[in-house]
This record gives structure tokens, C-alpha cells and sequence, in this order.
């Protein structure tokens, strides 16, 4: 999922930049981050870290169209939204300065796939937080499994609308040809964003802030 600077107007790439730089001012500074304790910190930053490393196993079939897990889902369940933004920024430059992505087009390429992963994820919690059972499998299947699924695919259409407006590629063959390649990839995201989960909360508890023992665990 990241874009090519060179398929785009520079004026166009350089908005991507400042309206990801706004918001992800703005959202950093919702976070307590000297008030985080020792495994917040764990969990955030190993989270991070193993995202970035995931993101180098990549395929494409054409210039700014490759295929790798995004793992937006999981980093939101682990430290919750707002970090969750934070850590998968410093992913996008991490991915920029192996020279992986272009840094002109790390802008959209944050707002078009961790953003919109992120954000959905974190809607998916808090509404089967309010409509499910409190139990772990419920947690587990929703959120872990189903929720990045759906995360992934929600950010693959927001990367293929935004060719498709820009004039990159023609609507019918994103639809018809790489459409369905991302839909068969969300299923490799739910099934690794559910195993990571499921290891983290069974070995790794503290580290995941979504996860409260007393509501989950008590039924």
C-alpha cells in the first residue's frame, strides 16, 4: 500500500504531507506520554516495530499498487487509537527511509491506509464493546479476526478510490483485476492480526490496553 510520488502532482503529494502532519500533531497530543507506564511502552513500541518488519514482505502487480499486511488493527487493540496513529506514522517513515516508499508520498500514504485502518478498527471496539458479549471469544473473533479483515479492506478501497480519482489507473480494471487480490489478502490480515492477538493475550496481557481481564475473563 504505498503510493509512488511520481504518479501524482507534487502540489497534491505535498497536501497529502501537511493534513497528515495536522492530524497527527493533533492526535499526539491527546496522549499522556509521560504518564504511560512500562508495559504501555512495551506494548506500543514492540507492536511498532514488528508492523514495520511485517511491511517489508510485500508484492505488487503494478507501481503503487503492492500487496503487505497493514496491521492497523492490531497496533489499535495494543495501545489504543491515538498511539496507534503515532507508531504507524513512524512505520510509513520507517518504510520511507529504507527506501521502500517515497517520502513525498508518505502523506497520503498514512492517510489512506493506517488512518482509515485505524479508525475503523477502533469503531469496530467500542461498538462490540457495547453490543457483544464480554468474553474473550467475542473480543477475540471481532476485533482480532473480523475487525482487520475489514480494517485492511476498508483501507485497500480508500488506496483504489484514490488512484482511480487521480487518473492513475481506469476504475474498471481496479475493480475487475486488483480489487480482488486485496480481498483475498484481508483473509492472510485476519488470520495473522488473530494469532498475534491471541499470543499477546494469552503470554502478554498488560501489554494490550483493549484487553480488561475483569471484563473478558469473568463470564
Amino acid at each position: 500500500m504505498n503510493l509512488r510520488a511520481e504518479a501524482f502532482p507534487t502540489e497534491l503529494m505535498l497536501l497529502g504531507n501537511a493534513m497528515a502532519l495536522g492530524l497527527l500533531v493533533w492526535r499526539a497530543r491527546k496522549v499522556a506520554w509521560l504518564s504511560l507506564s512500562q508495559a504501555q511502552l512495551t506494548g506500543w513500541l514492540g507492536a511498532s516495530t514488528l508492523i514495520a518488519v511485517i511491511w517489508q514482505l510485500k508484492t505488487g502487480i503494478q507501481p503503487g499498487l503492492s500487496f503487505h499486511l497493514l496491521g492497523a488493527s492490531v497496533l489499535t487493540l495494543v495501545c489504543g487509537r491515538d498511539k496507534a496513529l503515532v507508531g504507524m506514522a513512524g512505520v510509513v517513515l520507517a518504510n520511507c527511509a529504507n527506501g521502500s516508499a517515497d517520502w513525498l508520498a508518505a502523506g497520503w500514504s498514512w492517510l489512506l491506509g493506517p488512518l482509515v485502518g485505524i479508525l475503523l478498527a477502533d469503531r469496530l471496539l467500542r461498538l462490540s464493546e457495547q453490543r457483544l458479549p464480554a468474553n474473550y471469544f467475542a473480543f477475540f473473533f471481532a476485533n482480532g479476526f473480523f475487525g482487520a479483515a475489514l480494517s485492511f479492506i476498508a483501507a485497500a478501497l480508500c488506496l483504489l478510490g484514490f488512484h482511480a480519482l487521480a487518473g492513475r489507473y481506469a476504475p474498471g480494471y481496479l475493480l475487475e483485476e486488483v480489487l480482488p487480490y486485496y480481498l483475498l489478502f484481508a483473509w492472510s490480515e485476519a488470520f495473522s492480526s488473530g494469532l498475534i492477538m491471541a499470543m499477546l493475550i494469552i503470554y502478554r496481557p498488560q501489554w494490550v490496553e483493549s484487553f480488561d481481564d475483569r471484563r473478558y475473563l469473568s463470564q
